[in-house]
Order: structure tokens, then C-alpha cells, then sequence
């Protein structure tokens, strides 16, 4: 059964509900020898049509009746809508870009993401400095009164590792914000850097990037990430930024 669940998967993915609807229709009191060349009238796309070749194939191979495999796309199709309605996931990319697939910029998401925040905003970095609109939209959601909290690397003489002092500069740039630092690195973390590159949204979005925030990373590096709408995961990362304040694995400076 798995074969043909996976073949549906992957037609569903490539085609609207209305149309997976009408393949289902056409199948329906068939058997794989009685489908005709007409429901390849339903799908527009090569890759859509090599969906459906593989669908055809894999089921040609099972007992199963047209009502089922009907059943077998329209509950998949459901159940695709319910999960985009849930959670989305957008690819991020700052770079060299082709016209095959659409991406936003990296600082494009990052503003869009403060912009947006209504309770709160978590970001965490390795390093930060020479970001202007950031610290601009940071400081203007805190004139909306969303709580700011970043975690950053310290500097060497900090306990850190870097010749800089990233709180030091954020601290002049978004006064309000709350700033964190790694203190409890123990055994086999005790080298280890705050090397992670996220931000969060009110427990709603998060973004997860390889880009620092510095304006080399946010422009002109060739950076990639995701950022996540919905669901379950924005709310776990902001639970598991919480939970590292309140075990003072981190700690406020």
C-alpha cells in the first residue's frame, strides 16, 4: 500500500484540490486496464503528467479498486490543505538568483518577520553590528510595545570568542532590548559558540538562516534558510528559547 500512498503524495502535491477531485471522478469504478488517455487532459505540467504516469503504474500494480484509489487521492488532498492551513515553510536565499524558483531575501524575511511581531521577538546570533534597518524595525517594534530579547556571542574578554563585543553594540543601537549571553557552557559544550542564526515571532514565526546579522550576510553572502509560518515549530523554538533563560543556561547582561 505504501507505493501507491506515495504516488498519490506526489500528484496531490502538483495539482489543486478541484483537480485531484476530477482525477478522482475519472477513476472511480475503474480498474488500472480500464483508464483511458483522457485524464491526462487534467494535468497541465511535464512534471505533473509524470505524476500521474508513476500514479497509473504503481497502481496498475495492486489489486485496489478505482474507488479506493479515488478515496486514496481525495483524502490526501484534504489532508495536504489542512497542513498548508497549519503550518507553511518558505525557502530563503540571499545570492545569485534564477528564474526557476522564487525566494525572498534574507533581510527581506527578517523585516517582515519584526515588522509583523505583536507580543514579542526572539533573535539569536553569532555576531551583530552594521544592520541599520534591523536596529530601525527592532527599535520601532518596541515603540508598539513587543518585547525584545537577543541572544548573541559574547567577546573574549567576556568569556566569548570574538575580538568584538556584539552587546556592547547592540545595547547603544536598541536600548530596550533585553540582551543574553551563553554562561553555563559545561562539558562537552565548554568551547562550544553561540552559533545559532534564528528568530522568532510570537510563538507564530520563526526563521532559521545561516546568516549572522551583519549587512554582508543580510545582502551579499550567499545565505540560505527557511522560515516557518504556523504549526508547532515557531512555539517550540520559543518555548526552548524560554526554557534556556529559565534553567540560566543563559542569563540577561
Amino acid at each position: 500500500m505504501e507505493p501507491i500512498l506515495i504516488a498519490a503524495g506526489e500528484l496531490v502535491a502538483l495539482l489543486s484540490p478541484s483537480r485531484i477531485e476530477a482525477v478522482a471522478d475519472r477513476v472511480r469504478g475503474l480498474m488500472p486496464t480500464e483508464v483511458d488517455g483522457g485524464l491526462y487532459h487534467l494535468v497541465s505540467t511535464p512534471t505533473a503528467r509524470a505524476a500521474l504516469d508513476r500514479l497509473l503504474t504503481t497502481w496498475a500494480q495492486t489489486a485496489i479498486s478505482g474507488d479506493i484509489l479515488a478515496g486514496i487521492l481525495v483524502g490526501a488532498a484534504y489532508a495536504r490543505q489542512q497542513a498548508l492551513r497549519e503550518s507553511s515553510i518558505e525557502l530563503v536565499w540571499t545570492g545569485p538568483t534564477t528564474s526557476f524558483v522564487a525566494t525572498r531575501r534574507t533581510d527581506q524575511v527578517l523585516l517582515d518577520l519584526i515588522r509583523h511581531a505583536r507580543i514579542d521577538v526572539f533573535l539569536v546570533s553569532f555576531v551583530a553590528y552594521d544592520v541599520p534597518t534591523v536596529t530601525d524595525a527592532l527599535n520601532a517594534a518596541a515603540a508598539r510595545n513587543v518585547e525584545l530579547r537577543i541572544l548573541l556571542e559574547t567577546s573574549t574578554n567576556h568569556g566569548g570568542s570574538l575580538s568584538v563585543d556584539p552587546i556592547a553594540t547592540m545595547r547603544s543601537r536598541v536600548p530596550s532590548a533585553a540582551l543574553y549571553v551563553w554562561t553555563d557552557r559545561p562539558a562537552p559544550f565548554t568551547d562550544g559558540r553561540v552559533h545559532a542564526k534564528v528568530a522568532v515571532a510570537d510563538g507564530n514565526t520563526a526563521f532559521l538562516t545561516s546568516a549572522n546579522l551583519t549587512r554582508h550576510a543580510l545582502e551579499k553572502n550567499m545565505e540560505a534558510g527557511v522560515v516557518i509560518s504556523g504549526g508547532h515549530i515557531p512555539a517550540g523554538v520559543r518555548a526552548h528559547l524560554q526554557a534556556l533563560i529559565e534553567t540560566k543556561i543563559i542569563r540577561q547582561v
